[in-house]
């Protein structure tokens, strides 16, 4: 049997490289892609160092991925083997209540790759080879590198919160707080889509100043000012929208403080069973909007690699790291470090 190099999480703080089986396409739509680049999620992170519990052993990580098809299986008529592609980690039945009104996202039925959320969790991207569904696949622009292509889920999940579920509008005024790997990739969206006036807020100088590059018109860090002071001296009339795309609670907390009548105001970063408090007749007379957003789906997959195509949105200026898969372990501990925005693996 072919063997291929993976990463393998047998127990958390337990990652090895080992030679495993290379995965073949024998079900009807199943489609084995030759991985050429994976991005590492926050989520993998976790789930690596146990910060996230929600894991079954042996797993591979790693749903970030864009590579070449291998072999395809049954019924799959729309990819061939040579097609350069872009992975969505989420796959979906097309068939539950769910899928039948937009939502695949929710599927019933649903499928990950690396990832975590469905019951159902399929070896992931931090391998030589993988096996998902060619209903998951997208084609790979020739204009795009893999490893810019590697970071079209999360940056679907960026034009998903802001655009699609925010529904933000050329002019508005927004602020994002967290301006890590997800928050830069949120305000890259706001700026392609035209907000007016921009401010990044974070606690590290680093991601403040790679914020400015990208562009913010204004930073802003809590932990050397009164955040919302300073937030309401450059947009007087408040925020349109803001976008926390931090994690911590107290970005979720400053996010409500810096509510105004009819902003919108979307829980993005936070996915860990914290409590904040809610004014009850503060917040129904601002008449504000709350949202939130999790996952992706393919309309924001397609919207993402537009973006990214038309040059519209350069993500590859987010990517700090490279490293080859033999040296996972090492980029896990730059993952630990402050200076540092997207790494990729290259299997």
């Amino acid at each position: 049997m072919e063997k291929m190099l993976a990463a393998v999480l047998h127990d958390f703080n337990d990652l090895r490289l080992e030679e495993v089986p290379v995965p073949r396409a024998a079900e009807y739509g199943d489609v084995v892609v030759r991985i050429k680049s994976c991005g590492i999620c926050a989520t993998d992170y976790k789930a690596i160092k146990g910060i996230r519990r929600n894991v079954e052993f042996p797993f591979i990580p790693g749903h970030e991925p864009s590579g070449v098809v291998a072999e395809v299986g049954p019924g799959v008529t729309h990819f061939k083997p040579g097609d350069e592609v872009i992975v969505m980690p989420s796959g979906y039945c097309g068939y539950c209540k769910h899928c039948r009104t937009g939502n695949t996202h929710y599927c019933e039925n649903a499928f990950t790759t690396g990832g975590d959320g469905p019951v159902i969790v399929l070896p992931g991207a931090f391998a030589q080879y993988m096996r998902t569904k060619d209903t998951s696949l997208f084609l790979k622009p020739a204009n795009l590198p893999f490893d810019v292509a590697a970071i079209t889920e999360p940056l679907s999940g960026a034009w998903k919160g802001v655009i699609q579920y925010s529904e933000m509008k050329v002019g508005d005024d927004v602020v994002i707080i967290g301006v890590g790997s997800i928050g830069l990739l949120c305000m890259m969206v706001a700026h392609a889509a035209g907000a007016g006036r921009l401010i990044a807020v974070d606690t590290s100088e680093y991601a403040l100043r790679n914020a400015l590059t990208l562009g913010a018109t204004h930073i802003v860090n809590p932990s050397t000012e009164d955040a919302k002071a300073r937030i309401y001296e450059i947009m007087p009339d408040g925020p349109d929208i803001i976008v926390e795309a931090a994690g911590p609670i107290q970005a979720v907390r400053l996010m409500v403080d810096l509510r105004r009548r009819g902003t919108k105001w979307n829980v993005f970063g936070i996915t860990t069973h914290e409590k904040f408090e809610l004014d009850g007749g503060y917040t129904h007379f601002l008449e504000g909007r709350m949202d939130a957003s999790f996952g992706t789906n393919p309309l924001a997959m397609s919207k993402a690699i537009r973006l990214m195509e038309r040059g519209l949105v350069d993500v590859g200026k987010i990517i700090s790291h490279r490293f080859p898969l033999e040296q996972i372990h090492e980029a896990l501990e730059v993952m630990s470090t402050p200076n540092r925005n997207k790494i990729v693996i290259n299997p």
